[in-house]
């Protein structure tokens, strides 16, 4: 009976990552590709529904002291399935960029122009905060050998600093 359990597993596992790769693809299309590729996701998405099913009637035929972690793992598979038409959900209607960038008025070539300079000025003020860690560091320690000197109290410093 776990045998039966285990070839369903395979058909799950073979299944959901083909319905994944899916998922990823259909908000990148248009038109009738796109339909095509949400109706056969759906489909195999019934597919998977009754594998649960099948695997949950042979988890009750499984002797008592096994069932506990075969209806372990046909929840999580349970789980998986739930985000995986949340996933499936969203990806329908999610646009493409190009549709997203036509509703919005702005053109591929400004948004790469944008991402660019965003990734610019980011850069730019990781320099900084760098630069100024490494100024900071530098005034400690300049402090530290104050201190062991001599030239400075701890005093003296709360007053120049």
């Amino acid at each position: 009976m776990s045998s039966d359990f285990e070839t369903y597993e395979q058909d799950f596992g073979t299944i959901t990552a083909e319905v994944t790769n899916k998922i990823g693809k259909i908000p990148k299309l248009s038109g009738e590709e796109k339909t095509q590729l949400v109706l056969n996701v759906d489909k195999q998405l019934e597919e998977v529904r009754e594998l649960l099913e099948q695997m949950d009637l042979e988890v009750r035929e499984i002797p008592i002291q096994s069932r506990a972690m075969y209806n372990s793992r046909l929840k999580s598979y349970k789980q998986e399935v739930e985000k995986l038409e949340k996933d499936f959900k969203r990806s329908r209607i999610a646009y493409s960029d190009e549709v997203r960038n036509e509703l919005l008025g702005d053109d591929a070539i400004s948004s790469e122009s944008q991402l660019i300079k965003l990734r610019e000025e980011r850069a730019h003020l990781l320099d900084n905060t760098e630069r100024l860690e490494r100024s900071s560091r530098r005034l400690e320690a300049g402090y530290q050998i104050a201190v062991e000197t001599g030239t400075y109290s701890a005093m003296d410093w709360k007053r120049v600093g």
